[in-house]
Formats: C-alpha cells, sequence, structure tokens
C-alpha cells in the first residue's frame, strides 16, 4: 500500500482486510481504461459469486470506502491521483453468452465484451445488435450508459437485466429482474445509481443471413477505422446536444488538434481526446474545459461530458 497517496490509508487497509487475500491494493485502474492515464484504486476485488457481493458491501460499509463497478473502461478518465475506494470487476461467472434460436433472444453475462457479442450473434444468424461490434464496452456498462452508436442503443434491443442493489440489506444483497422500461434508458444514461451492479442482460434480437450480418460488422468496422481515431482515447468525450452534434460544434470552433501537454483534440474526429503515451488526467480535463470553454462562447452551447470522472470528486467546472 501507498500511505501517503491515500488521505485515509486506515480504511484503505479495512476494506483490503474484509475483502481478504483476493484484494488487491494499489491496483491498475487508469492503466486499464482505454485512455490509459490516471493512477490506481485503493483497492480492487474481483467479483465471482453472490457471497463476493456480499463481501464487498461488508468492506464498503466497514471501511466508508465508495465503490464502483469497472467494466472495459472505454467511457471512463480516472483521475491522476487514483480513485480512494473499492473497484469492483467482474469476473468469469458474468463472462457468458447464451443465445436462444427459437426466440432470437440472447443472455450476456455483465462482463461480455460488445464487439465479442455482437460478432457472436452475427455468426449464428441473429441480427440487431451488430451495432454493439463499434462499442468498446461491456454489456453492464452498456446497460448503465445506454450505449449506442451506428443509429441503435442498447434500449432498442433489451428486454431486462438482473441488478443487484449493494444498498440492499438483504444477504446477499438483493438481485432484482428489470425490465427495460423500469431503467430510465434514455441518451447515454440509465436510472441506475451506484449502488447497483448490472450481473446480466437479456437481449431481443431477429433472424438474418450470417452472412449479411457479418457484412454489416464489417461495414462498421470499416467505417470506424476511417472517421474515428485509434491510440489512446475514451471514445466520445461529450454528449450530442439534441438534433446537433458534439464533434461538429467542436470542428467549427476550430480546436481540431488543440493540444495541452500531453493530450490533443483528435485530427480525425474533434470528440475525441487522444493522449500521449505517458501523458496525464489532469491534461484530458484542462482539454475538456477548454472546449466547453470555447463551444459556449461561439455557439452558445455548454457541451456535457459523456465519459464519466472518477476519482476527481467534485468538478464544478465540468459538471
Amino acid at each position: 500500500m501507498c500511505p501517503d497517496r491515500w488521505s485515509d490509508p486506515d480504511a484503505v487497509s479495512t476494506a483490503a482486510a474484509v475483502l481478504g487475500p483476493r484484494a488487491r491494493s494499489d491496483a491498475p485502474l487508469g492503466a486499464l481504461t482505454t485512455s490509459r492515464v490516471g493512477g490506481p484504486a485503493a483497492v480492487a476485488f474481483e467479483i465471482s459469486s453472490a457471497a463476493d457481493l456480499q463481501c464487498a458491501r461488508e468492506a464498503s460499509e466497514a471501511s466508508g470506502l465508495e465503490i464502483i463497478v469497472f467494466g472495459r473502461g472505454s467511457n471512463v478518465l480516472v483521475a491522476d491521483r487514483g480513485f480512494e475506494g473499492i473497484a469492483l470487476f467482474l469476473g468469469e461467472a458474468y463472462s457468458g453468452i447464451e443465445i436462444d434460436h427459437a426466440e432470437t433472444t440472447v443472455t450476456a453475462g455483465a462482463a461480455v465484451v460488445l464487439p465479442v457479442l455482437a460478432r457472436r450473434c452475427a455468426s449464428v444468424g441473429i441480427g440487431g445488435l451488430e451495432w454493439a461490434v463499434g462499442v468498446p464496452g461491456s454489456v453492464g456498462g452498456a446497460v448503465r450508459m445506454n450505449a449506442g452508436g451506428h443509429g441503435s442503443d442498447l434500449a432498442s434491443c433489451l428486454i431486462d437485466a438482473d441488478i443487484a442493489d449493494l444498498d440492499s440489506q438483504d444477504t446477499p444483497p438483493l438481485v432484482v429482474c428489470c425490465q427495460a422500461e423500469d431503467l430510465a434508458l434514455g441518451y447515454r444514461r440509465s436510472g441506475l445509481g451506484d449502488s447497483d451492479v448490472v450481473l446480466r442482460a437479456r437481449l431481443q434480437g431477429h433472424r438474418t443471413p450470417p452472412d449479411a450480418a457479418m457484412g454489416r460488422i464489417a461495414d462498421i468496422v470499416r467505417w470506424r477505422r476511417e472517421h474515428q481515431p485509434g491510440g489512446q482515447n475514451s471514445g466520445s468525450v461529450f454528449m450530442n446536444p439534441p438534433s446537433d452534434s458534439a464533434g461538429a460544434r467542436i470542428d467549427q470552433a476550430g480546436l481540431r488538434g488543440l493540444r495541452i501537454g500531453t493530450a490533443e483534440i483528435s485530427r480525425v474526429h474533434a470528440n475525441f481526446i487522444v493522449s500521449d503515451p505517458g501523458g496525464t488526467a489532469a491534461d484530458v480535463v484542462a482539454l475538456m474545459v477548454e472546449i466547453r470553454r470555447r463551444v459556449a462562447e461561439k455557439h452558445g452551447v455548454t457541451l456535457q461530458p459523456e465519459v464519466r470522472m472518477v476519482g476527481f470528486g467534485d468538478s464544478p467546472s465540468l459538471a
């Protein structure tokens, strides 16, 4: 453990003790995001069962540390200092995919990677999920933020999801099958709170020739390679304003290619910030603040972050 990093090292030690030998202290977190910037988590723990969920809740209650559930890190920006809390990762038990060909439904664990899900379904003639090949996140993260792209989103195909509530007084934490209409899914948002852990989702597909579905996937992959940058980035930084494009507004403000320190607005797509190897989250945030300021000044539009900020505390400039 690194006592000078955390404000309450005793709380970190308490959480690690409750979680037991499988807990990892000062565990990589920012390095696991697609932007590859940011510091560690005070404690990390892999969830493999309902008993693990209960253990995580007890560790949080005993230590007072916040919990976050960490997926693929594709829309997350971790502070350089790190996250002084408990980062939960879903293990192999939540990585299964089951396809009901008769009902054309797909049941996927929350740890399943969306591009893998899209390709698996397309290969067996289940369409409707091709859009997911362009979203480098997990099923659980997709439910939480109603991920989407290429003209569709999770709300268009979600039937229901198993959600564990860590605030529930049940032992283990109560798991409820929630219908899609009860999750308040909207543009890049849901009604899920920080205490809610997505464990599984059931999705509705439709029959389609595998060749046609795989062809659509190839088209999406090709489009992304031509129109979105590679390298270290968190995907779309800002949400699109209603009936508008955040990328277009940023571009029209003349910001494409603008750099602050180790972070640069992509020259391929202006709603992406690319970090240099060894870059800092502080530079990304500074660039986000400058983008917001200049777009508001030129267009009168206040862009709202799509990326989730972890470990920054209150950030009024980006609230």
